[in-house]
């Protein structure tokens, strides 16, 4: 339940009498200003990865989609002229923007993280590679097998479904996962939170006695839990979101060769989203600590 805003104002200004109901310090202080804290730091770490997953599948959809790999396996006497005929029919290919052969150099950075930096390719029968990028309508890859398969039979054509489509989808799965482990740690919250109104409650059950003797009301009473551990829940959560986003930016800068890693954070406007998390955490707590306040109080009426 989200309170009107006239029911939010006057829940933050309190009550001093109802306040004592409540300890302002002690276990469940602590325990709650401790859950909300160590619950949103993880969130922003969450929120990150669920971020940095998008971004990971948007760019290896788009970088995928619009490049080809060519890979000529030849005799050595037929490697030149393989290549020329196969740029001579990608010269002629419709939706080819742009076709080159990989220098030798090239070809050692790729093949370095499996064989070393000192690969001998002048004595190795290396194919040779030659990288397609297409326009944005793309190109039929049926045909162009077809006419590759008649001018050079050496040369395989490589699209990037087979890697592309994994490798998306597994970034979606991650994504997925990281709203996922939102959830799980917001309902992990109300748990905690419900059990520590519950104890405080029960460490307090004397005076919510006496309260009732002299004509206070159940929701008179719940008011006093609600508004202590809806404001502990959200200095502890502003708190736990302070110290992600400075985790988060301490982390290394996205770099092209540092991997899936590097790039684990937040860019431009998203660095807004993190202060969403207090006033978050605080509606949990209030719906939680609401329904475990006038529950127990129901049921010791």
């Amino acid at each position: 339940m989200i309170p009107r805003p006239s029911a939010l104002l006057h829940l933050l200004a309190g009550d001093a009498q109802a306040d004592r109901v409540v300890p302002p310090t002690g276990i469940t202080a602590r325990l709650t200003t401790f859950a909300a804290a160590a619950m949103a730091f993880l969130t922003v770490f969450a929120l990150a990865l669920s971020l940095a997953t998008g971004r990971l599948a948007d760019r290896w959809g788009t970088a995928l989609a619009q490049s080809s790999t060519i890979r000529i396996s030849a005799p050595e006497e037929q490697m030149d002229a393989q290549v020329l005929a196969v740029m001579d029919v990608l010269a002629t290919t419709p939706g080819i923007r742009d076709a080159r052969v990989l220098t030798d150099d090239e070809q050692r950075a790729l093949l370095e993280p499996w064989f070393g930096p000192d690969l001998p390719l002048d004595t190795l029968p290396v194919p040779r590679l030659i990288e397609v990028l297409e326009t944005e309508e793309g190109y039929d890859s049926a045909g162009l097998r077809a006419r590759l398969a008649g001018e050079a039979p050496g040369a395989v054509l490589d699209d990037h479904t087979r890697w592309r489509e994994p490798l998306v989808r597994a970034a979606d799965r991650l994504r997925a996962l990281g709203l996922i482990s939102i959830g799980l740690i917001a309902t992990t919250t109300a748990v905690i939170i419900t059990l520590a109104a519950s104890a405080a409650l029960a460490a307090n059950e004397q005076v919510i006695r006496v309260l009732r003797l002299v004509g206070a009301r159940d929701a008179y009473i719940a008011r006093a839990f609600v508004r202590r551990f809806t404001l502990r829940a959200l200095a502890g959560a502003a708190l736990g979101a302070a110290f992600g986003m400075a985790a988060i930016w301490l982390l290394p800068d996205a770099d092209p060769t540092g991997g899936f890693l590097t790039g684990l954070g937040f860019q431009g406007g998203e660095w807004l989203l993190p202060l969403l998390i207090p006033p978050l955490a605080a509606l949990v707590a209030f719906a939680a600590t609401r329904r475990a306040a006038l529950a127990t109080l129901k049921e010791r009426s």
